[in-house]
């Protein structure tokens, strides 16, 4: 008998109906409570639950004024900030759908994008992204006005957030409760966003994602208990990426409060004023945070260098005695106070001081950096999802860290291994479909309801989920021997401070090579360390010192793998990989088939060609 698919409107235990009636229970719940802070100017403002209600019924009054109805497209092209968030639950209060557009999306894509989703109306983030629009207008035919946040109103196409608002406070005047019935309409079916997948050739698919995908996500994160609502977040991951929604969900559920700004250069300063409790980012993150410390270290070296050594090995004995449940000695306790006065605290200072556990998502985290923070105090907990499941299908448990796996799934989803390694998912975080595209819907979500991911892992004796690496990603080399080049990476930017990027090159080859990038910034301290004058990015990849320093940490890396997975020979590209050039997506993933066409004849110099 053919197994049937989970019926996706069963709802677990505190489950919402819909996104914006969770928002409203939240209200409801803790009024008075902190929902967001955000900065303005030179300082940090604080904005109640109830004051973001009344922004947001009046913006959701304005796109029902406009002719908003029931599942229509929104889009939000923008970069994380408040009024991201405020747009978004105006849209879902409205009862449409929010189409979510990075902010570096090149004109003609957003194009595509908002023409695919048949977008009517567009928030957008400021003029640049207002010219992006115009110069596509003559496509967005179903496109009948932009909201601007802080770019320039023209009084007819485009308009201010403040010119929404106002419509939308009008609208109340004569249909007081328009938003509450929009509100009491939305089902758990009906679409809550569209997320259209970067994708690594061709055109991006719409992946449809209904309410029930981030009611779900919200009540399952709420059962782990992980996070409460006396924690603080500091958010600056794009809320055009299914790994930020995802945490607007959990907050919606749990209550906590979140600082919002998505400004890369301001984390560190921000980690140190917010002082949040915890805080999630793809891998590359907690990279430079490692890499920075590592690097320093490693210039002063001496006394300063033995003492951080014996500081992380004591720091690194106990974590690992605490998260099996051994005791710890009381030698052990006596030097671990010793080694968090003098170096522990100060590294978990660079984060605010206040770090429960920090999250990773969108790509694998080296357990070698996941131990190193871990050593320090500070857990990072790997978390493993796609678009198509909500971001949120598995996660780590906190008080089980096993580093290396991406932990069991979340409370109601499921995970098989079909006969070829991939992974399936199933449940109701999973996506209704690709938009307009019943084809690619079938050829990854079957009748029963299983998900093919694409990856492919393998499941531990405790039900814990580890990734092996992309299906489409592992190589065969031309001695008939597999290897999964994310490992190889991931291990290069651990043993590296320098290190950006690399890109592991063996399909069809008789031996394994890479492009390597480096880390402007970690490459900048270097060369200031070291008496280097230069300061040009390219010049200084070329000098004789930096090919020794990358080679000596590839030495490092070979030593710890099978022969056949060793790199022989690699080549430092004279400037980093850019999301502008397609490179890497915008959550920070290489495309490997863009890199490796890009630079072929690179690639090519470290083989013979002719044989």
């Amino acid at each position: 008998m053919p197994e049937t698919a989970p019926d996706p409107l069963v709802r677990l235990p505190g489950q919402a109906v819909s996104v914006p009636r969770m928002f409203l229970d939240r209200v409801a719940a803790t009024p008075d409570s902190e929902a967001f802070r955000f900065p303005v100017g030179q300082h940090w403002k604080s904005i109640s639950w109830r004051e973001t209600s009344d922004v947001v019924r009046a913006l959701a009054a304005g796109l029902l004024s406009l002719g908003i109805r029931s599942e229509e497209r929104v889009a939000i092209v923008s970069g994380t900030r408040v009024e991201w968030l405020y747009a978004d639950l105006a849209v879902a209060c409205a009862g449409a759908a929010t189409t979510t557009v990075y902010p570096s999306t090149q004109p003609e894509d957003v194009g595509f994008i908002l023409a695919d989703s048949g977008s009517r109306i567009a928030f957008v983030e400021d003029d640049t992204q207002v010219e992006k629009l115009r110069t596509q207008r003559g496509a967005l035919l179903a496109l009948d006005r932009v909201i601007t946040f802080d770019g320039t109103p023209d009084g007819d196409w485009v308009l201010g957030l403040d010119d929404l608002r106002d419509l939308g406070n009008t609208y109340l005047a004569d249909h007081p409760d328009a938003v509450d019935l929009a509100v009491d309409a939305v089902r758990p079916e009906d679409l809550a966003t569209l997320i259209y997948t970067s994708g690594t050739t061709g055109r991006p698919k719409g992946v449809e994602l209904p309410h029930r995908c981030w009611t779900y996500i919200g009540v399952a994160a709420e059962a782990l208990d992980l996070v409460h609502q006396d924690d603080l977040q500091y958010l600056w991951l794009p809320l055009s990426h299914s790994f930020g929604k995802m945490l607007q969900a959990v907050q919606l559920q749990v209550g906590f409060p979140t600082a919002v700004d998505g400004r890369m250069d301001r984390i560190v300063p921000n980690l140190a004023e917010i002082r949040p409790t915890f805080m999630a980012g793809p891998p590359r993150i907690f990279e430079k945070v490692h890499a920075k410390v590592v690097q320093s270290v490693e210039e002063e070296g001496g006394v300063k260098g033995a003492l951080f050594g014996w500081a992380f090995g004591v720091g690194n004995r106990v974590a690992q005695a605490r998260a099996s449940g051994d005791p710890v000695g009381l030698l052990t306790r006596t030097q671990h106070r010793l080694a968090d006065r003098l170096v522990l605290a100060k590294v978990r200072d660079r984060l605010g001081g206040r770090i429960r556990f920090l999250i990773s998502g969108s790509a694998p985290l080296s357990p070698d950096v996941a131990e190193w923070f871990h050593a320090a105090g500070m857990v990072v907990i790997e978390g493993y999802g796609l678009t198509e499941t909500s971001a949120g299908a598995c996660i780590v448990r906190l008080d089980d860290p096993k580093f290396g796996t991406v932990g069991p799934p979340v409370p109601g989803t499921e995970v098989r291994i079909a006969e070829d390694g991939e992974i399936l998912l199933r449940g109701p975080s999973v996506m209704r479909g690709y938009h307009d595209r019943p084809g690619s819907t079938a050829e990854v979500l079957d009748a029963a309801g299983w998900l093919a991911t694409g990856d492919v892992g393998e499941l531990d004796e405790e039900g814990r989920l580890r990734i092996t690496d992309r299906k489409k990603d592992l190589v065969k080399t031309s001695g008939g021997k597999y290897i999964a080049p994310q490992a190889i990476e991931m291990l290069f930017k651990a043993v590296c401070p320098l290190a950006s990027q690399m890109v592991v090159h063996a399909e069809g080859r008789n031996y394994a090579t890479a492009l390597v990038t480096l880390d402007p910034d970690a490459l900048a301290q270097w060369a200031a360390a070291n008496d280097v004058t230069e300061t040009d990015y390219a010049a200084l990849v070329a000098l004789p010192a930096v090919r020794a320093y990358v080679q000596a940490s590839i030495d490092r890396m070979n030593g710890r793998l099978n022969r056949w997975e060793t790199i022989k020979d690699f080549r430092i590209l004279d400037r980093d990989l850019m999301i502008e050039n397609g490179e890497v997506t915008p959550s920070l993933k290489v495309r490997r088939k863009v890199v490796e066409a890009r630079y072929r004849p690179l690639l090519d110099s470290m083989y013979d060609v002719t044989t």
